[in-house]
């Protein structure tokens, strides 16, 4: 089973995130769900929302992901207010929304036991979308890492998502699938030959 978090602020589509991820294992024939974590916040608290996906079998748990194997972080002022790897096993993947390189925020984390990845879904979700929500760009680049369900596969939630808006959005979502960049000029391949 993969666990995901995702970090963002209300308003960035973190909750979205999760479920168009969750609703495209479904559509694979894989187990999956996703979880909202959020109180009475406003628009731009930090929100947190997770995803669990299991090949082969049904998921029993609950609650919160403690433990994950891969971090989303939508906003990289986070990493300023709050600890976005927490838990975050070694080896798992961090994808953080920067202009940053992967180098230079390994080097902010200060840490050599995750496989940070970078890109700047602020501005493909600006040039693509025409505004600077990053929720769909960073769902292409999550895939591309991870290989927890194929690009196609989230295709047609998308499209039930946003109606008129899902090809601007699908635009965005392949656009960082083809930019996200990997420390160490890892050799990212994404569906199923994932680096995870």
């Amino acid at each position: 089973m993969k666990e995901i978090r995702v970090h963002g602020r209300g308003g960035q589509g973190a909750v979205t995130l999760a479920e168009l991820t969750a609703l495209a294992a479904i559509k694979e024939g894989k187990y999956a769900q996703s979880l909202p974590s959020f109180g009475p916040e406003r628009r731009g608290a930090p929100v947190q929302a997770f995803v669990r996906v299991s090949e082969d079998k049904p998921i029993k748990i609950r609650t919160e992901i403690h433990e994950p194997d891969v971090v989303v972080v939508l906003d990289p002022s986070l990493l300023q207010v709050m600890d976005v790897t927490s838990g975050l096993k070694d080896g798992g993947i961090i994808v953080i929304n920067t202009d940053n390189t992967p180098e230079e925020m390994s080097n902010k984390l200060n840490s050599s036991k995750w496989r940070v990845s970078t890109v700047d879904a602020t501005k493909i979700a600006r040039e693509t979308l025409g505004i600077p929500v990053a929720n769909t760009t960073m769902l292409g680049a999550m895939v591309k890492l991870t290989g927890v369900v194929n690009l196609d596969s989230l295709v047609e939630p998308l499209k039930k998502r946003f109606g008129r808006m899902a090809e601007k959005n699908i635009n965005t979502m392949k656009r960082a699938y083809d930019e996200v960049k990997a420390a160490g000029d890892q050799n990212i391949r994404g569906n199923g030959n994932a680096i995870i």
